[in-house]
């Protein structure tokens, strides 16, 4: 409009040449790097730390921000739209641009069934919020009747764009683990205790279900050494470890069984199976690799586990509220640094760790796992992501041992590392943030 004091209007115009000009495949790259100033500008609104149940969901994999996520929107918009002729649901960024590997058009058909659903994908279009976007419409005809914009951010969790699409609370008043670190010594507790302390009274009972589902996990993947699904044909290794496994020396079979646990369970989550996001499914296998072997191995008792689990939860909540699990929004650094935090804070604290040594552990696997890339072959959860959680375990098991044998001082402390982190990976280029479009996704 001439005289108009907006600047959408040229702003939409720019763009609109701009794609006109590029091949779809570039524009998603340019745009991706304009969102990534956008979202680094815009004020949002402030979450807080939510239950570490929301860090551990039991559900199907292989994705929790491209298949758990999604099938969760899809179930809620079925709720709000129930009477649609039909439905069409356009997935944007990330989404569109993995969704076929990991699953996406399957889940939400699934939810939306027996309706009709068409799926539009749209990769060359970012959202400035998150990546991961889909726009649930409801149909009759040709007509829209209702809509619903809505964000999958990581870990199974929704985002309309201002505010988490659920009906808990934040039930932790602190959220730096600075702050954890000076309230717990003030009182003379544990971090566990501080879980404890504010979440309610069935955490133990659901860490439970937690830790149950975890090693039926590794239990079904040990027992299951069939091709996994999708282009590359991949054969699963966890059986076949595990056996070869009992013919090394005890120092090697050790580590040997820690690799085929989390093999075991990242397998199961690439079929499709039930897991525990811990935070992710991408990253599913890692801390139930460390626990298992702790129990199994070192002879810990569940009530011990279920601690180590509210420790690991908490750690990975801090993450989630200071920054991001999701890879497409900050590489796998957010995904299997994440895991690799909490199952190192976890086994540190199984063996006697203090708070400090505790969370030199966290900084220490955070700090080695910085510009980790998430660049999934074909992209399926399978390539490079099965083998990284494998050696992600061992890592975990390596920094917290380094750190029990440490005063527990650190230069760094954790809420740097985190903050490092989640910069890191708003600097990474898009084609590293889960959309297959480069990196080891352009090897086959």
């Amino acid at each position: 409009m001439p005289g108009s004091n907006k600047p959408e209007a040229s702003v939409q115009g720019a763009f609109c040449f701009i794609g006109v000009c590029l091949k779809p495949r570039l524009f998603f790259l340019f745009v991706s790097q304009i969102v990534i100033f956008a979202y680094d500008v815009q004020f949002l609104t402030y979450i807080g730390m939510e239950s570490i149940k929301e860090i551990y969901k039991i559900g199907y994999g292989p994705s929790s921000s491209h298949t758990m996520g999604p099938h969760k929107a899809a179930e809620i918009f079925k709720g709000k739209a129930p009477d649609a002729q039909w439905y069409r649901v356009t997935l944007y960024g990330s989404l569109a641009a993995t969704g076929e590997g990991h699953l996406t058009d399957r889940t939400i058909i699934d939810a939306l069934s027996p309706k009709r659903v068409e799926i539009v994908w749209r990769a060359d279009i970012v959202p400035a919020f998150h990546t991961n976007g889909m726009l649930f419409e409801a149909m009759s005809g040709e007509s829209v009747t209702s809509s619903w914009k809505v964000y999958s951010i990581g870990g199974g969790s929704l985002s309309e764009g201002e505010e988490a699409v659920s009906e808990k609370e934040s039930v932790y008043p602190l959220e730096k683990m600075t702050e954890i670190r000076t309230f717990i010594e003030k009182e003379g507790i544990h971090f566990w205790e501080y879980v404890q302390r504010y979440e309610q009274s069935d955490i133990w009972d659901y860490l439970q279900s937690v830790w149950e589902q975890m090693q039926r996990s590794i239990l079904e993947g040990l027992d299951n050494d069939t091709v996994l699904p999708g282009k590359i044909k991949l054969r699963s290794k966890a059986k076949q470890y595990f056996v070869r496994a009992s013919s090394l020396k005890a120092s090697l079979q050790s580590r040997a069984l820690v690799s085929a646990y989390a093999l075991a369970v990242s397998e199961q989550n690439a079929r499709g199976g039930k897991v525990v996001t811990a935070p992710t499914c991408g990253s599913c296998g890692i801390l139930p690799a460390v626990l298992y072997h702790s129990k199994q191995n070192h002879g810990f008792s569940d009530k011990d586990i279920l601690k180590a689990l509210a420790t690991a939860g908490l750690f990975g909540n801090v993450i989630k509220c200071n920054a991001s699990i999701s890879g497409a929004e900050v590489g796998c650094q957010g995904e299997v640094g994440s895991a690799c935090v909490m199952a190192a804070v976890a086994v540190n604290q199984l063996f006697g760790g203090a708070p400090q040594q505790i969370e030199c552990s966290a900084e220490m696997a955070m700090e080695h796992n910085l510009g980790l890339t998430c660049d999934p072959v074909c992209g399926l959860v399978q390539v490079p992501c099965i083998e990284r959680n494998a050696v992600a375990a061992l890592r975990a098991l390596d920094v917290s041992l380094y750190s029990l044998m440490s005063d527990g001082k650190h230069i760094v402390n954790f809420d740097s590392i985190v903050e490092t982190m989640k910069q890191t990976g708003h600097d990474l280029p898009s084609p590293y943030k889960e959309t297959s479009m480069g990196g080891l996704a352009l090897c086959i």
